[in-house]
């Protein structure tokens, strides 16, 4: 069980003295180099060290994700060894950013640019995000921010927002918080994303008990982290928002909510803060018979754990992660499973993602200074902008090749040597689970034991979909009947910006028919004109889908909230919202970047990735550093402002 317990942030970083020393020993042996070397740095204020082991390697070729040579290693550990006593107090706390970057660079094995310095600073947990904005002033105490949703967003939200001096309130539609997580409860159930840095930059947690967390893992740190800022008493728990109507002459939001008495209440705020995500509603296909079928019926967003599949005949609808997940995890206990899917993902071999932290690792991470970042930020780096350039079309090479550009074919290699040793006996189960689009195109797959799984005697691969459900089974689109005791659709959710949330803005607009016919703009992904103090969260084209983590884009869209309010509160005024010539022109230059990815031409590719009229309406275009960048503070310029009224000043 993962429990927050510092008083602190995890930047703060304290000495360890009194240490004992065989776990020391011990955490040597196993704890990631680069960011072994790097602590060292800290801790023996030796920046020699730096130097010397760049020249070590460089004269290697670097490997895949930084790692480092064998020998190079052992050398590191060595000096750890030697260096490393019964107190490790830093020498050199932070260092300066040109230090910062060399440092950094032996670090991750790669070369770092100067413009990475200060996200990786925050990202890695070095520091807290940087206000940029004048905090000359306190917000006044009747201003007030509503929060819907309390997942990952959500409790950032709040937060942050009181950190900042901004009274705030958060409504829940669950009986618990945790978003994603207290819904996927389905077997598997896990991030696709490392531990490590699938977390607040500001709560690092050196705990996690795999390097890559379970659904329930994940779920206890967040609720960790909320206890540890006691958000309970801001968040109403069973507390659906059913819409949002902005009063002019107020300068403020009325919100209307649904309690957990069944009863409907208003509820005024300033701004509105929506963490409610896109992925909320269960996908389900409407496949004739549904109703007829004897057995059950779930979708893996709504498991229901009194579902015995001891001995069953099983059939999954779907390919997805959610899909891989689920049949790696069930088929040992099912008599039959039979897996459906039209079309494969391209499905990438991790060994880390069923892999537990050794012990060793977990006592250097809470024990040693300064290692818990690095490593946060050598898991980052290598799977962040370092694939920035994958999902990029190279015109003259996709003309002839599936792959879209070389940097994207190193990715379908690595993707089709796991296919080939895998089904190296199995060429029928090769041809139905090859993809025949660019990686990327849809969401990579991190292979949990899926491809071993499928390769057992009592598992079936359709290359399908559903035509008909009976009551004893299904006939798929190629006309092959299964005999089904229960059918799981890992069918993922349906795409939803606030769709289900009736948003009535300036003038009486609607988001509705702002956002009509499948295609929201917002700027920034943010922000909406005729929506004034009205922050949309993971919005259109928000999403960081070549790399990184939700957790990133998160904080970085939180800061910018706070950022914006804090001017409001710094200039006496009580709203803006984005002009209409801001936001077009920032759509056009997402739309100009995306055309040259395969998000918008990712070949025969289908997905939530692109809208119903195939316009690419979830990814950001932008590498994260630029993102992040862009969110430091707001440009007035592109901004409308309502100021504030002088009777209204406290």
């Amino acid at each position: 069980m993962t429990v927050i317990t510092q008083d602190q942030p995890t930047y703060v970083v304290s000495p360890v003295t009194g240490v004992d020393r065989a776990a020391l020993a011990a955490a040597v042996e196993v704890a990631e180099p680069g960011a072994l070397l790097a602590a060292l740095v800290h801790l023996t204020g030796d920046t020699t060290l730096v130097d010397e082991f760049k020249v070590k390697l460089d004269a290697h070729r670097a490997g895949w994700s930084g790692g480092y040579p064998e020998d190079v290693a052992d050398e590191v550990r060595a000096r750890a060894r030697q260096l490393l006593g019964d107190s490790l107090v830093p020498r050199i706390e932070v260092p300066d950013d040109e230090l910062f970057r060399r440092i950094a660079e032996v670090c991750v094995n790669d070369t770092v640019d100067a413009e990475f310095v200060p996200h990786l600073r925050e990202q890695a947990g070095f520091e807290p995000a940087r206000r940029v904005v004048p905090t000359t002033r306190r917000p006044r105490q009747d201003f007030t921010v509503a929060i819907i949703g309390s997942g990952m967003i959500g409790l950032n939200a709040a937060i942050k927002l009181g950190e900042a001096g901004f009274r705030y309130h958060v409504f829940e539609e669950r009986d618990d918080l945790g978003g994603t997580w207290s819904r996927n409860t389905y077997p598997g159930a896990a991030v696709d994303t490392p531990s490590h840095f699938y977390s607040y930059s500001f709560e690092l947690n050196p705990s996690w008990s795999k390097y890559y967390p379970t659904g329930p893992e994940y779920l206890e740190y967040l609720r960790g982290v909320a206890r540890k800022y006691d958000l309970q008493r801001h968040i109403s728990f069973s507390t659906k928002v059913l819409g949002c109507v902005w009063d002019e002459r107020d300068q403020s939001w009325t919100l209307t909510v649904r309690g957990q008495d069944g009863a409907v209440r208003s509820h005024r705020a300033n701004a509105v803060v929506t963490a409610t995500g896109v992925l909320n509603t269960a996908s389900i296909p409407e496949v004739p018979g549904a109703q007829t079928f004897r057995g059950e019926m779930m979708h893996t967003a709504q498991w229901r754990p009194e579902v015995d599949l001891t001995g069953k005949k099983v059939v999954v609808l779907g390919a997805g992660c959610t899909s891989v997940q689920v049949v790696a995890s069930i088929v040992d206990r099912v008599e039959a499973l039979h897996v459906v899917a039209r079309q494969p993902h391209w499905v990438i071999p991790e060994s880390a993602v069923y892999s537990d932290v050794p012990e060793g690792m977990t006592w250097a991470l809470a024990n040693i200074p300064y290692f818990h970042q690095w490593f946060r930020l050598k898991s980052y780096w290598w799977a962040a902008d370092k694939n920035w350039a994958v999902a990029r079309i190279d015109e003259e090479w996709y003309a002839t090749h599936v792959s879209a550009s070389p940097a994207n074919d190193a990715v379908m290699q690595v993707c089709l040597d796991h296919l080939d040793r895998s089904f190296a006996d199995r060429p029928d189960l090769k041809e139905k689970l090859t993809p025949d689009f660019p990686p990327f195109a849809k969401r990579i797959v991190k292979d949990p034991g899926f491809f071993e799984a499928v390769k057992r005697d009592h598992v079936t691969v359709h290359r399908a979909s559903f035509r008909e459900i009976l009551p004893d089974g299904v006939v798929t689109t190629e006309g092959d009947f299964i005999e089904a005791d229960v059918i799981i659709w890992a069918t993922g959710f349906k795409l939803e910006y606030l769709s289900f949330l009736e948003v009535v803005g300036r003038d009486g607009l609607k988001l509705a028919d702002a956002w009509a016919d499948q295609d929201p703009r917002a700027y920034l992904g943010i922000t909406i004109p005729g929506f004034p103090n009205f922050f949309v969260t993971a919005g259109p084209n928000a999403a960081p889908n070549h790399g990184g983590g939700h957790n990133i884009t998160s904080e970085e869209h939180v800061h910018y909230v706070v950022e914006c309010l804090q001017y409001l509160v710094e200039n006496d005024l009580t709203a803006m919202e984005p002009t209409r010539e801001a936001t077009d022109d920032y759509n056009r230059r997402v739309d100009e970047a995306l055309d040259k990815t395969v998000w918008q031409h990712g070949g025969s590719a289908n997905g939530y990735y692109r809208n119903k009229n195939g316009r690419a309406w979830v990814t950001c275009p932008w590498r994260l550093v630029d993102y992040w960048t862009m969110l430091r503070a707001p440009v007035p310029e592109d901004h409308v402002f309502t100021p504030t009224l002088e009777g209204d000043l406290l």
